[in-house]
C-alpha cells in the first residue's frame, strides 16, 4: 500500500489547533533534537514526520496571514495581481 506524500496528508488535529508561534516553537525543538542525534531511529522518524506536519501548518498559517493583507489588483492589460494592503 503506497504511503501518501507528506504534502497531501492531512495535518493532525492537535497540530492544526496550534497557533503559529506554538507550532514554530515545537518545530524548532524537534530540529534541535534531530540535529543532536538524540533518541532512537524510530523516535527520530516519528519526530521528522511530526516536524513535517508542523512545517506545513506554519506555512499554511503564513499563507492565511498574507492573504488577509494582500489586495487584489487589476493591471492596465486586464490581468490580476496582488499588492500589499495599505494599513493606515
Amino acid at each position: 500500500m503506497p504511503v501518501p506524500a507528506p504534502e497531501s496528508s492531512p495535518i493532525p488535529p492537535d497540530i492544526a489547533a496550534l497557533s503559529f508561534e506554538d507550532a514554530l516553537a515545537e518545530l524548532e525543538r524537534i530540529v534541535r533534537q534531530l540535529e543532536e542525534g538524540r533518541g532512537k531511529l524510530d523516535d527520530a522518524i516519528a519526530s521528522y514526520e511530526r516536524g513535517t506536519a508542523l512545517k506545513r501548518h506554519c506555512e499554511a498559517k503564513l499563507r492565511e496571514a498574507q492573504a488577509k493583507i494582500d489586495r487584489i489588483t487589476v493591471t492596465a492589460d486586464g490581468s490580476f495581481g496582488t499588492e500589499p494592503a495599505r494599513i493606515d
